[in-house]
């Protein structure tokens, strides 16, 4: 067994799909297709069901994916070890980030370690905050950053922005016309498109909800969505509200495209993320002191 049929194994067992995983580790198909039947034949175990053209983990798979994906971060961080030792001239960082932060606030943050350290490789993961916290607690990330805060005692946890939720609505919708609003209004009269439970927004949203006594199960959701700009577009074209990073509403704001109902939600804090237990590598530390001076 070799790194390189765990790192393709992994790759395809996060996606369930040949294809994108190839895509991804810049692989042909046909070689990652051999590299997984080779580890099966060899130790005569099926890692993956052929369900006409979909493939998807069996048990055993799933059993083999917390132990691959731990393997790995054990080779990343003993790569890491000698990289600080060679004085981060080469090596790869593993970040995770949820959207909103990913696609605003963290991109500045990585070029400005990038020039300074151009040849250490950074691979970064989207995905909602529980993904991003799952990705720190089995190793496969080594800093993390969220939207809001979570309940997890093995991370810690620093502030390192201030964020500004805003409830958007379409030009046609009756809030576009800037009356005041309660948070009793919001579940009294609209309609809403939200962003999938485990988002970040989405949690933000209900925790001012019941600061407010207003319980998150009374909104009228009528669809939710695993992305910040399928929210956007879903609310530009219909007649229910969402919520969304200030930061991601005001372009379309300026553009016309949306109006900001006029109620004021709570600020949120961007958290960045790390394991207690694991050891904080050199360039992990040099990446969150840069995202730090940024606050």
């Amino acid at each position: 067994m070799t790194f390189e049929q765990l790192r393709i194994f992994v790759a395809v067992a996060q996606r369930e799909h040949l294809t994108r995983a190839a895509e991804i580790i810049n692989l042909t198909p046909s070689a990652v297709s051999a590299a997984i039947k080779n580890l099966e034949t060899y130790y005569g175990v099926e890692l993956f069901h052929r369900v006409g053209r979909r493939i998807e983990l069996t048990p055993t798979g799933r059993i083999f994916l917390d132990e691959a994906k731990a393997t790995l971060a054990r080779a990343r961080a003993a790569e890491l070890t000698l990289a600080e030792l060679g004085g981060l001239k080469r090596g790869t960082l593993n970040v995770a980030a949820s959207q909103t932060i990913a696609s605003y606030w963290l991109p500045p943050v990585l070029m400005r370690f990038h020039e300074q350290y151009p040849r250490i490789e950074i691979n970064l993961s989207i995905g909602n905050t529980r993904n991003v916290s799952d990705a720190i607690l089995n190793g496969s990330s080594d800093l993390g950053f969220i939207e809001g805060e979570i309940d997890e005692p093995a991370l810690m946890m620093r502030e390192i922005a201030k964020d500004a939720l805003m409830v958007i609505v379409a030009p046609n919708h009756d809030w576009a016309k800037g009356q005041a609003l309660t948070f009793q209004d919001l579940v009294t009269q609209t309609s809403w498109v939200l962003r999938e439970t485990g988002s970040g927004t989405r949690s933000e949203f209900e925790s001012a909800l019941r600061r407010a006594s207003v319980s998150p199960t009374e909104l009228n959701i009528v669809m939710t969505f695993p992305s910040n700009e399928s929210v956007i577009s879903a609310a530009a074209a219909g007649n229910a509200a969402a919520v969304v990073s200030s930061s991601v509403a005001l372009p379309f704001i300026e553009q016309g495209r949306l109006h900001a109902a006029n109620i004021t939600l709570p600020e949120r804090s961007f958290m960045m993320l790390h394991h207690k237990e694991r050891h904080h590598s050199r360039a992990a530390s040099v990446l969150a002191d840069i995202a730090l001076q940024k606050q």
